[in-house]
C-alpha cells in the first residue's frame, strides 16, 4: 500500500477554525482527525551587535509555566511572514533590525495543524522603542549571551520546541552547527 491523501468524506466545525473531518484511509477505514486551521506564524532569532540574542518571558498557560522564548507570534492576514517577525519583534521587545533574513519555514505540527512558521534571522539588532503588548500578554524582554542560549537548550533549559527549531535555522544559516 503506498502512501496517498486521505479521502475526506465529510466535514464538520466544532468552533471556528476547529474542524473534525471524516476521513476513508487507503485501506478502507474511516478515521476522524481534529483539524486546526491555525494562521501563519513568524519566529525570530534576533540578535546585538554584542552577541546577545534578545529573548522574551511569559506565561504559556498550556504548561502552566513561565518560559523563556524567541519574539514572535501570528501574522496578520495582510501582513507576509517577513513583516509579521518585525513588527512581532518591535511590540514584544522594543527592538528592530535593518538586517533580516529568512532562514526556514517549517509545520509546526502537520498531523493536525494548517499552518506554517517562518523562521528568520535578525542581525545587529537594537532597542529603538517601548514595547506595545496586547492585554494579554505579560512579557519581560531578558538579554542573553548567543553561546549561553546554546548551552542552555543543550541542557533542557530552553524548551519550546518551535523555538529550538528556529533556534537550528538560525545557527544552521551562521554556519555555526558542527
Amino acid at each position: 500500500m503506498s502512501n496517498q491523501p486521505w479521502k475526506i468524506l465529510e466535514s464538520s466545525y466544532l468552533r471556528p477554525k476547529f474542524r473534525i473531518d471524516k476521513c476513508e484511509l487507503a485501506n478502507g477505514k474511516v478515521f476522524e482527525p481534529m483539524v486546526f486551521e491555525l494562521n501563519t506564524w513568524a519566529n525570530i532569532l534576533a540578535i546585538t551587535k554584542d552577541q546577545q540574542a534578545v529573548l522574551v518571558k511569559q506565561y504559556r498557560h498550556g504548561v502552566q509555566e513561565v518560559l523563556l522564548e524567541l519574539p514572535g507570534g501570528v501574522v496578520e492576514e495582510d501582513e507576509e511572514p517577513i513583516e509579521g517577525a518585525k513588527r512581532e519583534l518591535l511590540e514584544e521587545t522594543g527592538y528592530s533590525s535593518n538586517n533580516i533574513v529568512e532562514v526556514g519555514m517549517i509545520y509546526p505540527n502537520p498531523a493536525f495543524q494548517t499552518n506554517r512558521l517562518f523562521c528568520f534571522l535578525a542581525l545587529d539588532a537594537e532597542e529603538v522603542g517601548f514595547q506595545n503588548l496586547d492585554e494579554s500578554e505579560d512579557i519581560e524582554v531578558q538579554l542573553v549571551p548567543l553561546d549561553e542560549l546554546v548551552a542552555m537548550t543543550k541542557r533542557g533549559e530552553f524548551l519550546h520546541a518551535l523555538q529550538v527549531a528556529t533556534l537550528f535555522h538560525a545557527l544552521a544559516h551562521l554556519n555555526r552547527i558542527n
